[in-house]
């Protein structure tokens, strides 16, 4: 597939995909056409190019809650995943204690504490992951949320969700999801998970940036979070009545460009397997994992099974020197505390080197990984 994504250059090899992903001509064809050909507002104009923008964008919700296993009134635009998990902080009409774990992205914090949350964290499996084990002990009914993310963003640890639900409903509390990691690579059906909400930002999807997803049976619970156009079903002077959810949610002009192109994403994915996109990247996993635990240098974090990432370090070497010879040798990995400082003081290093498959990826990208990895030893041999 990779003569289909133009930003994958000949001689690049690109292991950042769990920070973005590179973009598909089909999406960037999408894209396109909305910003040129077909652009016009939407939910606004009553000439006829209004109308079929309209309806493309509704028929872009329409995919998305479809790619999920949800449908199109339980999902809500957002400029992407941080966004999402600030609406439901902000929003929620139960304010209390939240459960997060040891892993969690910063997005999965700081929004947390900023609305006034008591917060508690779950700790992690020796293998790192989630442990469910101890968030059941933990678990108390003044709990009203969890939010865990689906696939960590560091270690690539998977979470049994539907385990994770069960555990919160039996306290009564709520369970969000972060799944930007797992959308891009695992099967989702929302339904099946039994979350309440479940968030994801399109640029991960091998959509555009500036767009993601909150999907919720529980929206129309949730009070509006920013006002403006769009989001209102009759405004005075004195008073002001909402719209229905989704829209209640989507203030202003919408990312009307970017909904279609991350629609064309999704059909994209669809249109391959995220079953067969998983079973590609397990493989390239357990090769790298693999070679890399060869290396008496190396210390690899995360479980054996990890999806998509590949978290290490070298010893005596700061992964930021580790990133900059690999670029050199026009290899891209992430290096740094990948919004994770938490979980970085949990496994005892300031940070590490990542390494993050895409549906393009292949071997050619892990070995040229593991010759830049040489190239690294060499020089602070």
């Amino acid at each position: 597939m990779r003569a289909e994504f133009p930003g994958l250059t000949p001689g690049w090899h690109y292991l950042d995909t769990a920070a973005t992903a590179q973009k598909p001509q089909a999406v960037i064809d999408a894209c396109t056409l909305a910003m040129g050909r077909d652009y016009a507002t939407v939910h606004r104009g009553v000439y006829a190019r209004s109308a079929d923008m309209t309806l493309a964008y509704e028929a872009a919700r329409r995919r998305i809650a479809a790619f999920i296993g949800g449908t199109e009134e339980q999902v809500s635009f957002v400029r992407g995943a941080t966004e999402a998990i600030n609406l439901v902080a902000y929003s929620h009409p139960r304010k209390g204690r939240v459960l997060l774990s040891t892993l969690e992205h910063h997005s999965n914090i700081v929004p947390w504490q900023l609305a006034g949350w008591e917060i508690d964290v779950c700790p992690l499996t020796a293998d790192g992951r989630i442990d469910l084990d101890a968030a059941e002990k933990l678990l108390t009914p003044e709990h009203t949320m969890v939010a865990f993310a689906h696939v960590s963003n560091v270690l690539g640890s998977p979470l049994d969700v539907a385990r994770a639900a069960e555990l919160a409903h039996r306290v009564g509390a709520e369970l969000l999801i972060d799944g930007c990691q797992a959308v891009p690579r695992l099967p989702v059906d929302v339904a099946a998970l039994g979350c309440d909400y479940y968030v994801f930002s399109g640029h991960k999807l091998y959509g555009p940036t500036g767009i993601g997803v909150l999907w919720s049976d529980k929206l129309d619970a949730l009070a509006p979070w920013q006002g403006g156009g769009s989001m209102i079903d009759r405004v005075t002077f004195e008073k002001t009545t909402y719209a229905p959810a989704p829209t209640r949610f989507e203030a202003g002009t919408p990312a009307i460009v970017e909904a279609l192109g991350l629609a064309a994403a999704a059909d994209y994915v669809s249109g391959l397997g995220v079953e067969a996109i998983h079973a590609h990247e397990c493989a390239l996993v357990g090769s790298l994992r693999e070679q890399l635990a060869r290396k008496n240098s190396i210390t690899l974090f995360g479980p054996d099974d990890s999806a998509g990432i590949v978290s290490f370090a070298m010893a005596g070497v700061h992964p930021h020197d580790i990133g900059t010879i690999l670029d050199e040798s026009g290899v891209a990995i992430r290096a740094g505390h990948h919004c994770a400082q938490p979980l970085m003081a949990h496994l005892g290093v300031p940070a590490t080197a990542r390494a993050s498959f895409g549906l393009y990826s292949n071997d050619d990208d892990v070995a040229a990984l593991i010759d830049g990895l040489a190239r690294v030893e060499r020089i602070f041999g």
